[in-house]
C-alpha cells in the first residue's frame, strides 16, 4: 500500500446526537481533517469533549450532523456495511464478553466480511488467521481461551482480528485503557509498526500523553469549539499542547515535549 495516501477526509463534520424537532444535540462542529496510510495518528482531548462520538461516527455506528465524511475519495453513506467491513476495522475500549473461544477462533471472526452465505472459513482464511496472529506476535495463544488472557494478551488478540479483516484503516478506542504500563507501551509499538510494516492508516484515541508524544505521527487535539491537529512538535511549538497540558503545578516544556510535574 502507498504510504501517505489519503484514505479518510472530513470536510466540515459535525458530530452529535440527533434530537425531535431539529434540536440536536450537537458536541462538534466543523470539523475539516484527513487521515493517511502508513502513520499512526492519536486522538487526544479531555473528557467529555467527544473523542469517542467522534470515533463513532468515523465508523459509521452513529449519524452524523452535518458535513461530510470521504473514505477513499466517496461518501461514506454511500457504502453497504459489508464494503465498511472490508475498509475499517474496529477495536472498541470494552472487554470481549466471550466465553469458551480460543483466541485463534475470535481472530477467525474478523473473516466474516469475506465469508459466504453460511460463514465456512476456507484454508486461505485459516492461513490469514495465522498470519495476523504472527503479526501481533501471539501464536503461542491460538489455542487459549479468551477468558483465561491477560487484559494485554485479549487486547492484542483484538488487534489480530482487526488484522485479520484486512482492511487498510483500523481504528481504536482507548486500546490501552485497561492495561500495565509495559503493556501500553507494547500495544502502541505494534500500532506503529503496523502502520509501517502493512502501509495501514491507523487512529486511535488515547489518554497517555507522553506514550502519545512519543509514538504518534500526527496527533488531532480535540477541544471545546476546537480540533488542533500537527505532528507533536508542531502543536508543540504552536502551543496547543501546553494549553491542553497545563494547570497549577503541571508545566509542558516544548523544546524536548516533556510534562513537568511540581513536587
Amino acid at each position: 500500500m502507498c504510504r501517505n495516501k489519503e484514505t479518510l477526509r472530513l470536510e466540515h463534520l459535525s458530530i452529535g446526537y440527533p434530537g425531535k424537532n431539529g434540536n440536536d444535540k450537537v458536541v462538534a462542529s466543523d470539523i475539516c481533517a484527513s487521515l493517511h496510510s502508513g502513520e499512526l495518528t492519536c486522538l487526544i482531548g479531555p473528557n467529555g469533549v467527544g473523542k469517542s462520538t467522534l470515533l463513532r461516527t468515523l465508523s459509521a455506528f452513529q449519524p452524523s450532523l452535518g458535513g461530510r465524511i470521504l473514505l477513499d475519495g466517496r461518501d461514506i453513506d454511500s457504502y453497504t456495511e459489508k464494503e465498511l467491513a472490508r475498509l475499517i476495522g474496529i477495536v472498541l475500549t470494552s472487554k470481549p464478553d466471550i466465553q469458551n473461544m480460543t483466541a485463534a477462533e475470535l481472530v477467525a471472526l474478523g473473516r466474516s466480511p469475506y465469508t459466504g452465505f453460511w460463514g465456512r472459513i476456507s484454508l486461505r482464511d485459516r492461513q490469514i488467521v495465522d498470519e495476523s496472529l504472527a503479526m501481533v506476535g501471539i501464536e503461542a495463544l491460538r489455542s487459549r481461551l479468551i477468558q483465561t488472557l491477560s487484559d494485554g494478551e485479549r487486547q492484542k488478540v483484538m488487534i489480530a482480528k482487526a488484522l485479520a479483516q484486512q482492511t487498510p484503516i483500523i481504528f481504536l478506542d482507548e486500546p490501552t485503557a485497561f492495561l500495565d504500563y509495559p503493556s501500553k507501551v507494547e500495544t502502541l509499538q505494534l500500532l506503529l509498526r503496523l502502520s509501517r510494516e502493512a502501509g495501514k492508516t491507523i487512529f486511535l484515541s488515547n489518554h497517555d500523553l507522553d506514550l502519545t508524544l512519543q509514538m504518534a505521527d500526527k496527533i488531532w487535539l480535540m477541544e471545546t469549539g476546537r480540533l488542533s491537529i500537527g505532528t507533536p512538535a508542531s502543536l508543540a511549538e504552536e502551543g496547543a499542547l501546553a494549553r491542553f497540558v497545563e494547570r497549577d503545578g503541571i508545566t509542558f516544556r516544548a523544546g524536548d515535549l516533556r510534562i513537568l510535574v511540581s513536587r
